[in-house]
Formats: C-alpha cells, sequence, structure tokens
C-alpha cells in the first residue's frame, strides 16, 4: 500500500521540483532539467514569466473572486480579445480543458433544441481523441482504458476511425448535432488532421446542420506557429474548446463560439464557480499581451522549423530508436520503434523532460520562449537518451 495520502491515479516520478525560469526546473538538490514537456502543453510562456508573474502579483493584492453573478472586467476584455482573433463572437470562461469541452458539447445541443430539433443531440467523434476526463469527454474520446469502471458509457457520441470519411457521412442521421474533432490528436499520437478532412467536415456540417467543434485546448494559443491550428487549414469551427496555453499555468478553459452556434445558451442554461475568477483573467489578458505580440507567432512557427529538422537528423543517427516526427510548430511527436516509456525516461537521465502519448509517440511540447540554443541542447540530450537506451537494447538481446 502506498505511504501517500492522495489518490493512487498517477505513476509520478520521483521528480519534485521546487522551482522553474523560463525553460528549466529545479529540483530541491539542486538538478536542472530542459523542461520540454511544459505541463503537457500548459506553460506557454514557460516558468515564471516576468509579465506573468506581476499580473498574477498584482491582481492578487486586489480581489481574487466575486462569482459570475457580477461583471468582471478582465472577463469582458479577454472574451474580446479572443473574438477580434478569431472566429469566434462569444466566448464561456471555465477552468480546465475537460470543462471547456463539457460547454461545447452542451453548446452543440442546445443549439440544435433551440433550432426546434432537440432530438438532434448526438456527437461523432474518432479514434484515438481525447477530450477530457468527465463523464461525458470520456465518452467523446471514446478509449476503453479511460472507460473502463466507470458505468454505462454517456449516451450521444458515435466515434468513427481517424480519418474516414465515409464512415463520418455514414455515421451521419437524424439524431447527430454536431462533429467534434483535434486538428492535431495530442494524447492520441500528435497525429495532424489533413486539411482536406477538415474541409470535408466543414461541407458536411454545412450541408446538413450540423455544427463543427474543434477541441484546441493542446494545439492553440500559438503552440503550433499560428494562433490557432485550424487556421493552417483555413477550416473555421462554429465551437471551439481552448485551455492549457491560455493561462500559461494558471487553471483556464474556454468554448468560443460563433453568435449563431451559441443562440440556445442563455441565462441559467450553464455556469461555473470559479470560472473567469479575476486571476485568471488577469494571467489570461497577460498570455495575449506575449503572444498576440508582433512576431512572436512567426518566432514559434520558425522554432519549430528548426527543432523539427534537428529531429530529423537525431533519427537518422538513431534509426533502431526513432522512425519518424510529426506535427507543426512547438507540438511535435517523434514516433519511436523503442518503448516510448524506456526513452522517456532515459531522457530524464540526461535532464530533459518529455510527455509519452499514445502510438508510442514521445511528445515534445517546449515552451513557446524556448531559445534556439536550448533547442540544440534538447536535441543533444535526446541523442544522449536514444544512446542509453541502445545500449540497453544491446545488453537485453545478448542475456
Amino acid at each position: 500500500m502506498s505511504s501517500s495520502s492522495l489518490f493512487g491515479t498517477y505513476a509520478r516520478s520521483n521528480l519534485a521540483f521546487v522551482k522553474g525560469e523560463g525553460s528549466w526546473l529545479e529540483t530541491s538538490d539542486g538538478r536542472r532539467f530542459l523542461d520540454f514537456a511544459a505541463g503537457i502543453a500548459v506553460n506557454s510562456l514557460g516558468h515564471c514569466h516576468p509579465h506573468l508573474t506581476s499580473v498574477l502579483q498584482e491582481q492578487a493584492a486586489k480581489l481574487w473572486h466575486v462569482s459570475n453573478l457580477y461583471t468582471v472586467p478582465g472577463q469582458e476584455l479577454l472574451a474580446e480579445r479572443l473574438c477580434e482573433a478569431t472566429f469566434a463572437d462569444r466566448v464561456f470562461f471555465a477552468n480546465s480543458g475537460a470543462e471547456a469541452m463539457e460547454a461545447c458539447i452542451k453548446t452543440a445541443r442546445r443549439y440544435q433544441y433551440a433550432n426546434g430539433a432537440p432530438e438532434r443531440y448526438g456527437v461523432i467523434t474518432f479514434e484515438g481523441a481525447f477530450h477530457g476526463r468527465t463523464i461525458a469527454t470520456i465518452a467523446a474520446g471514446g478509449q476503453a482504458k479511460y472507460l473502463e469502471g466507470f458505468g454505462p458509457k454517456a449516451a450521444g457520441f458515435d466515434q468513427v476511425p481517424f480519418g474516414d470519411l465515409e464512415a463520418v457521412k455514414a455515421a451521419i442521421n437524424d439524431t447527430t448535432a454536431a462533429i467534434l474533432i483535434e486538428p492535431i490528436q495530442g494524447e492520441g499520437g500528435i497525429r495532424p488532421v489533413p486539411h482536406e478532412f477538415l474541409r470535408a467536415l466543414r461541407e458536411l456540417c454545412d450541408a446538413n446542420g450540423l455544427l463543427l467543434i474543434y477541441d484546441e485546448v493542446q494545439t492553440g494559443v500559438g503552440r503550433t506557429g499560428k494562433f490557432f491550428a485550424h487556421e493552417w487549414s483555413g477550416v473555421a469551427p462554429d465551437i471551439m474548446g481552448i485551455a492549457k496555453g491560455i493561462g500559461g499555468g494558471f487553471p483556464m478553459g474556454a468554448c468560443l463560439a460563433t453568435e449563431e452556434a451559441a443562440v440556445g445558451m442563455v441565462a441559467g442554461t450553464h455556469g461555473t464557480t470559479f470560472g473567469g475568477n479575476m486571476l485568471a483573467m488577469a494571467v489570461g489578458n497577460a498570455v495575449l499581451d506575449i503572444v498576440l505580440g508582433d512576431g512572436f507567432i512567426d518566432e514559434v512557427a520558425h522554432k519549430g522549423l528548426l527543432l523539427k529538422q534537428k529531429l530529423a537528423s537525431l533519427i537518422d543517427g538513431n534509426p533502431d530508436v526513432f522512425d519518424m516526427v510529426r506535427g507543426e510548430g512547438m507540438m511535435l511527436g517523434l514516433k519511436c520503434k523503442a518503448p516510448v516509456g524506456d526513452i522517456v525516461v532515459a531522457g530524464r537521465n540526461h535532464g530533459i523532460l518529455t510527455v509519452p502519448a499514445g502510438d508510442n509517440v514521445m511528445r515534445l511540447l517546449p515552451p513557446l520562449t524556448a531559445t534556439e540554443e536550448e533547442i540544440d541542447m534538447a536535441v543533444e540530450r535526446l541523442d544522449a537518451a536514444a544512446v542509453s537506451v541502445k545500449d540497453a537494447m544491446l545488453k537485453g538481446a545478448s542475456a
């Protein structure tokens, strides 16, 4: 039995960090790690970014929380800025990606209800997807390992194979309300959705009175070298869930929607106690100050391309360990030949933090502020990790 008083829901490493700065984390005994996990794409501007830190401290000295019974000026400002920079006309603030996706699903169902079709509540999703850990979002994700032991799967979600347009067409029926997709699957293994597939989904939604929902919880806020990943395809959604990077490390999520899609979300239909609180809004606005600043996202795209090129060379030098690189910007995945868990641990042993994903993929999700020098260091440390994995494989084969 574990000596910890925590739920045993995580297989945690024994690393315990006490401080961080930029792309670096430090343990209590002074060991420093290059953080190319960024809290699973959360710490978009690195650790303890001075602008975020000062804004949060300033707001903390004024007011933390009053609830959504009152006007919160920071919400009004952040919503306006998000709408100006995206397809959206309306924003609902929450505390996490799962809550943002719940709001997206409810918004889509409520749209159909408000337009006289309450029987249309079904959402089509895709194999390999991950949309959160609530009862509804594990049903949307459809992965057996997350559904097991939690009773009957929540109704209203029909899953089809990744990238199979004919299967999508066959799944549409009189109860379908929306199609939900990640422009790049994160947990599923950094699997980009082809741009032409997103265009085809847009056409299907328009032809059948459905709403197109994007889950940009992991892909958004500059991560892929665009403000949001769907911009690469030129195909806008009706509804979008965001989180992670928008808070820069502070818990925050949001559901963005067009005026038309949000028509059913009137007073009393949805709510949150903590969502949109003063602290979160101050930090969210501070993140946008940086991310939407001149040249910032272009620089992310440049550094992402540089990292991708260097990872291609890493693969060439370690063909027994790595297979291919995929993804966009600073959201990249190394498809592995050796077990990804072994490579992640070897990376830690050489001072670099990464994130495992499905399809035997190692995710590289560095802060968007990572420097070219840090990118070089990351690839050097991954190379050293690959060598140690190869050595272990050879010893195992000869044993």
